[in-house]
């Protein structure tokens, strides 16, 4: 499911999936392998693979979140104005700017 901050995730998800990242790091860190890691925590074994290998280059940090996903916004902050204010008084079309 997308969300419209634009990383696909909240804030607080992306807490929720960092959580089950350094619980897995736990777990390798008593030499659990990667598929009772994935029993465990009900990920998938893939996700359980990857987090493994990361973790061995490096440690829980490698585990941690970057934040958000995704492009960057490229509108400038005047752009974004204009943006909302046509948004607001729902105008179908936004003279001025260049559709495909």
């Amino acid at each position: 499911m997308r969300y419209a901050d634009g990383g696909g995730l909240t804030a607080a998800g992306r807490r929720r999936r960092e959580t089950v990242r350094m619980q897995a790091a736990e777990l390798f860190e008593q030499e659990v392998k990667p598929a009772e890691v994935a029993r465990r925590l009900r990920v998938s074994v893939n996700s359980a693979y990857q987090w493994h290998q990361l973790w061995r280059g490096g440690g829980r940090e490698a585990l941690a979140s970057r934040g958000p996903s995704g492009s960057r916004c490229r509108l400038s902050p005047r752009c974004l104005e204009k943006l909302a204010g046509y948004l607001s008084r729902g105008q179908p079309r936004m003279a001025g700017w260049r559709t495909r």
